[in-house]
């Protein structure tokens, strides 16, 4: 039997342990975010000694330091969520379905958001761009578009991302689909990269599946922008719309699917689109 010499017996265990789970998704993280052990320590007040002890899984993390640190790298709190099933603890972060009573303030907050903002549209989305809500501003722009809506609701949630990029959805409407898909990619790419989660990186690879695509990667942006914010241009025969779009989120949200959640309110770009989005509503 061969006989292991002293610095062997001393790495061999810690290679063994620099296996575990939560060794490898703590070293995932910080490397995402660019962080050295060092940054890391001094980020949560402790020494690059105990971050690196920790990562190798020679030291057992607190359920008090796995939360610094997540919080240090400002990671999601589904991911944080993963990081403490990692280390053998239960979830913080609980993840319930906005129909839930318990957040029927926030329900009634979103609604309050969609309503005030008609006669324009507005959706509500989660992280991976499915459609929670819409208002009635939103229906008029689909019906104008794509046809009146079907009598039974689809079997699979409507994904936003999906309708925008392929050619079965928004896109042959889009008149500068180019530019805006170029933008949106880069954003769903941003997204895959900041949070981890497997639900965005699989939304990513759905895009860049889709016709032409995956080539808006390999082009940069214009080197000339003239506009203030990227228009959106839809045509629908000769009637044409001119908006923009502003994404908003939940301040200091302690569920998961209130942080996931995002409101999306276009607005229009000049009177001619005003004027429709009026028409439809019903107003002169």
């Amino acid at each position: 039997m061969p006989v292991m010499s002293g610095a062997e017996a001393l790495r061999r265990p810690a290679a063994r342990a620099d296996r575990t789970p939560f060794g490898r998704l703590l070293r995932d993280w910080r490397n995402r975010r660019g962080l050295s052990q060092l940054d890391l320590a001094l980020a949560v007040r402790t020494t690059q000694r105990h971050v690196s002890f920790i990562e190798s899984g020679r030291a057992s993390p607190s359920r008090d330091m796995i939360l610094r640190l997540s919080a240090a790298m400002d990671i999601p709190l589904r991911q944080q969520n993963a990081l403490l099933l990692a280390a053998g603890y239960a979830p913080v972060w609980r993840e319930r379905d906005l129909s839930a009573p318990d957040l029927a303030m926030v329900a009634t907050a979103l609604d309050y958001m969609l309503a005030q903002h008609e006669p324009y549209p507005a959706f509500v989305v989660d992280r991976s761009w499915n459609l929670l809500r819409a208002n009635r501003g939103a229906v008029s722009l689909t019906e104008f578009l794509l046809g009146p809506m079907p009598a039974q609701p689809a079997v699979e949630p409507v994904n936003l991302a999906i309708a925008l990029m392929s050619p079965e959805g928004l896109r042959p409407f889009l008149s500068n689909w180019e530019e805006v898909a170029h933008y949106f990619l880069r954003g769903v790419q941003a997204d895959a990269q900041a949070d981890g989660a497997p639900e965005t990186l699989a939304l990513l690879n759905r895009l860049l599946a889709l016709p032409d695509v995956a080539a808006l990667t390999e082009r940069a942006p214009p080197a000339e922008i003239q506009a203030p914010v990227l228009p959106m241009l839809f045509h629908q025969g000769d009637i044409s719309l001119s908006m923009f779009t502003t994404i908003a989120t939940l301040g200091t949200p302690r569920d998961v699917t209130l942080q996931e959640v995002r409101v999306e309110c276009f607005f229009p770009m000049d009177e001619a689109t005003r004027c429709a989005f009026r028409v439809w509503a019903g107003g002169p």
